[in-house]
């Protein structure tokens, strides 16, 4: 993986930690809107090295981790039903239901796949002509910040 090694660099945190400190010369609120986000920068210790003056706000959570339960739930059924090519942003199949994820189901044998944009479920359901494809996306769209599906069905031309 591209840059992995400059993740792990004490060195290169360090000498952007001291830039941050020294350019940073009134007070910031910056809000991490990810619960990931948030988590790293705590298990990593980036909090702490960051000026008195930068207060780190933790925000309300990105759509997938305040997706409702039963919403996750949902999904998982549907794509466990056979004849359903259920696709989604990667960052849904490891968010947990009541019982199961999206990955698990995938890996008993539904036909789960990771897209990364809307089209590309479309692409899916012109090449399935018969099967049913189920697009699954949570996004950051005010005001609704509900989960949108999709049910695709291709244009046959009649």
């Amino acid at each position: 993986m591209k840059y992995l090694d400059e993740y792990r660099d004490g060195e290169r945190a360090q000498q952007l930690a001291r830039e941050i400190h020294r350019v940073t010369t009134r007070p910031w609120n910056i809000m991490e809107v990810c619960g990931g986000q948030t988590h790293a920068i705590v298990k990593f210790g980036i909090d702490e090295l960051l000026p008195k003056q930068i207060t780190l706000i933790h925000g309300p959570g990105c759509p997938v981790c305040v997706t409702p339960l039963e919403m996750i739930d949902k999904a998982i059924e549907i794509a466990a039903r056979p004849g359903i090519i259920f696709t989604s942003f990667g960052d849904m199949l490891r968010v947990p239901g009541s019982t199961t994820d999206l990955l698990s189901v995938k890996a008993s044998g539904g036909d789960v796949r990771i897209v990364y944009s809307p089209l590309d479920a479309m692409k899916l359901a012109e090449q399935n002509p018969d099967k049913e494809v189920v697009f699954f996306g949570v996004g950051l769209k005010p005001p609704r910040r509900r989960p949108r599906w999709r049910f695709i069905r291709p244009h046959t031309g009649d």
